[in-house]
């Protein structure tokens, strides 16, 4: 497993948010957190990515714990769901950040910038700020930023909340496209049921802090193992179709 998550216990001011969670995602693989607000995807996420740290448990990466290395050290890129693009910084400038933080060279900028730039289709935008981009674009750019510096593990916190539902079904395809191509592991959290089902390879459920359910789309449409589960993907239990 590449990333794996033991026992993870998380509480805040006496709010069980995560709940003895176990889980495991091999290399290369796209998984969706999914479940109902509150559900604990986020705080999952969060723990992954070192912005939160568990109570008790261990976050493991590449079979490295993690848990009180920092989130800079854990080779991890992040798109959050507003976008959180500089909005001062021109598509390029935002998309070299990463690599500016870790020191690379002009020229070794420039040609990764280059190389994001084709792989979302965006080589003739470099010179535009944010707000001269389509809300499908601006993601698409953040998409980009988080590739930059080579991450080994991508995180995205419900990547197209803030997109118009015709977007977000263009997006979903593209995303899915993308990591297959550049094959990095890569979890997304999303209450989006639909999304999930059509981006993710591996599904995990989610429900008040614990993992309700882990399987494919079609192993957790045919087969709920639990009543939560059944009802949230809105088929009765044992009678799933897909």
């Amino acid at each position: 497993m590449y990333v794996e998550m033991r026992h993870i216990n998380k509480t805040f001011d006496g709010f069980r948010a995560s709940d003895d969670v176990n889980f495991g995602i091999e290399r290369g693989q796209l998984a969706a957190l999914l479940g109902p607000s509150g559900s604990g995807k986020t705080t999952i996420l969060r723990m992954i990515a070192g912005l939160d740290k568990p109570d008790s448990g261990d976050i493991l990466i590449d079979e490295t714990r993690v848990n009180d290395l920092p989130g800079s050290k854990r080779g991890i890129g992040f798109v959050f769901q507003n976008y959180a693009l500089f909005r001062y910084m021109t598509v390029e400038e935002n998309i070299a950040f990463g690599l500016k933080v870790q020191k690379k060279s002009r020229q070794e900028i420039t040609y990764r910038v280059e190389e994001l730039l084709e792989l979302i289709s965006m080589k003739d935008l470099g010179r535009r700020y944010p707000h001269q981009l389509s809300g499908g674009q601006r993601q698409r750019v953040a998409f980009a930023r988080a590739l930059a510096p080579s991450p080994q593990l991508l995180l995205l916190d419900e990547p197209f909340a803030a997109i118009d539902a015709k977007v977000r079904r263009e997006l979903r395809t593209w995303l899915k496209d993308m990591i297959d191509r550049v094959k990095i592991t890569s979890i997304f959290v999303t209450h989006d049921q639909e999304e999930a089902m059509e981006v993710a390879g591996t599904i995990i459920l989610t429900n008040q802090g614990r993992i309700e359910q882990i399987g494919t789309p079609e192993e957790i449409c045919k087969n709920p193992k639990t009543e939560f589960v059944a009802d949230f993907i809105d088929v009765k239990l044992g009678t799933g179709h897909f």
